[in-house]
């Protein structure tokens, strides 16, 4: 929502651009509590950090909308992204571990579909709220209406996904600590994952964030035209979905992010480095560069979803993905203030966008080389679970040893 409605946050708070990219930035500082809950999941369930979530979420959405000052809508919203960061975190390792191998990553790709339809329907409000004259904070009222999803979710899901926890001292394993992502066992996968999340968010910030503000503040397009753009841009890459189920499963899961991750990104490039003045419509140059950005992507997340929820055991899951939203936070902050701080440097933000915007080849690159192919493997096997578990497991004493100790 915040990045949709860039344009009146700015207008409504009386901020400059560098001052909008540091409340940005701010705001980052949300995926501290993703992390909290996404490790409090590993431990006492992920069906309770859910429910919390999602019954918590539209009460902060509501003080959102209500805010008088930008610090006060910052910190409402930092606790309203912390709370989706942590129940979507669980969801998507619950439909890890509630599907079987030959469907997980249609599960992921399924779960990445009902994001994307989500996230367009700010696109498709927009329009209708400034040309009514309404307020740009009623893009919020979706999320607060949200708090009457609770009850039919609860009875939706399974009583069991109560987490790794139980299943952990069943088998006299302790659950695994904050920092067990760089265990020797999972060191390289998670630097790796950690170093794409960095340079991801760096590239997606810019990419993503600014796209709205682009199409309206610097190119100038109506803001129908522009909720016309990115919503078509929006729909047509959810035929990535399925391709990247498909892709992820036949040509597996490093393949997928590596090749159409990095192809994503000429779509990012087309977009902001658009030829001027060469095209008699260049709406039509933008929207298929957005389309070959949106369809790139979509089949990327399928691919990385799918790969991060079984690089890791039980214990884990949850708290690499919590690791993962806090380094992108770190990075989106990062990002803002880079940002603001080279608007004036490089001649405007569109310049700083453009450069920004080649991260995301090194990410591509760094998955290929360093992230295990987990496609076909069983969770258990994927994870290393027994690996994990022997490295927490008591050693046992034998018999001539326990006299030695005894005396």
């Amino acid at each position: 929502m915040a990045g949709v409605a860039a344009p009146w946050i700015a207008k409504s708070f009386h901020l400059t651009q560098k001052e909008l990219a540091d409340l940005f930035a701010w705001m980052s500082i949300s995926a501290i509590g993703s992390l909290l809950l996404a490790r409090m999941a590993d431990r006492i369930g992920r069906r309770l950090i859910i429910l919390v979530s999602l019954f918590l979420a539209p009460i902060f959405a509501a003080i959102a909308a209500l805010a008088p000052h930008p610090m006060s809508f910052a910190a409402s919203e930092i606790m309203l992204s912390g709370l989706l960061g942590g129940s979507v975190s669980s969801a998507i390792v619950l439909l890890a571990e509630e599907l079987p191998v030959k469907r997980r990553a249609q599960g992921q790709a399924s779960a990445a579909l009902a994001s994307a339809v989500g996230a367009v329907l700010a696109y498709l409000l927009i329009p209708f709220v400034i040309s009514w004259g309404y307020s740009w904070r009623w893009l919020l009222a979706p999320c607060v209406a949200g708090i009457v999803l609770v009850w039919p979710i609860a009875r939706m899901l399974p009583r069991h996904c109560a987490a790794s926890g139980e299943e952990a001292r069943s088998n006299t394993v302790q659950s695994g600590r904050l920092f067990d992502i760089l265990h020797p066992l999972y060191r390289k996968r998670a630097m790796a994952l950690l170093a794409c999340a960095a340079l991801d968010t760096m590239a997606g910030t810019a990419v993503n964030g600014w796209l709205y503000f682009e199409a309206v503040s610097i190119i100038g397009l109506s803001p129908k035209s522009a909720s016309t753009l990115v919503v078509t841009g929006m729909v047509v890459g959810m035929i990535g979905f399925p391709i990247g189920a498909w892709t992820s499963d036949h040509l597996g899961r490093v393949r997928t992010v590596a090749f159409f991750g990095g192809a994503a990104w000429l779509g990012a490039l087309g977009f902001y480095w658009r030829p001027a003045g060469t095209l008699a419509f260049p709406i039509t140059w933008l929207l298929a560069a957005y389309c070959w950005f949106r369809i790139g992507s979509s089949i990327m997340t399928v691919g990385a979803n799918a790969a991060a929820t079984e690089l890791f055991p039980s214990g884990l899951r949850t708290t690499m993905i919590g690791w993962q939203m806090i380094t992108g936070a770190a990075f989106t902050m990062l990002a803002q203030v880079v940002i603001a701080v080279l608007i004036r440097p490089l001649g405007g933000l569109e310049n700083v966008i453009r450069y920004f915007a080649l991260l995301g080849f090194p990410s591509a690159v760094v998955f290929g080389f360093f992230v295990d192919e987990t496609r076909g493997l069983g969770m258990d096997v994927a994870g290393k679970e027994a690996e994990w578990k022997a490295a927490h497991r008591p050693a046992a004493v034998e018999p001539d040893q326990l006299s030695d100790v005894i005396r």
